[in-house]
């Protein structure tokens, strides 16, 4: 079954860590372009994160640059959002995507061959 499941999300201080996870199976995520998605509460969908297939090159939107890091483990076939002093901004639905053709907009979800319902982020004291 070819899928995306993610893991990870939860409810955490402001200045806290946490990791996502996003598994993939039925597919071999190497051959992907990955992203990460969030929306926040009253707000649009947003483009945070991807990894380039090509050429590994990574994009941080400018709210999580320095903070966040996306990654992947093509041996384990999952990847990764580590995300460091979290703020309580942060909240939101977080959402793994994987294209396997290169993304007109690598920001833009609908062009994203595999993605998941998302998983809650919280930040709050």
């Amino acid at each position: 079954q070819v899928q995306l499941v993610e893991s990870g999300g939860g409810l955490v201080q402001p200045g806290g860590s946490l990791q996502l996870s996003c598994a993939a199976s039925g597919f071999t995520l190497d051959f992907y372009t990955i992203a990460w998605f969030r929306q926040a509460p009253g707000k649009d969908r947003e483009g945070i994160s991807y990894m380039l297939k090509s050429d590994g090159t990574t994009f941080y939107a400018d709210s999580v640059k320095g903070r966040f890091t996306i990654s992947k483990d093509n041996a384990k076939n999952t990847m990764y959002l580590q995300m460091n002093s979290l703020k309580t901004e942060d909240t939101g639905v977080y959402y793994c995507a994987a294209s396997l053709y290169p993304p007109q907009d690598p920001r833009e979800l609908g062009y994203y061959t595999y993605f998941t319902q998302g998983t809650q982020v919280t930040v709050s004291p």
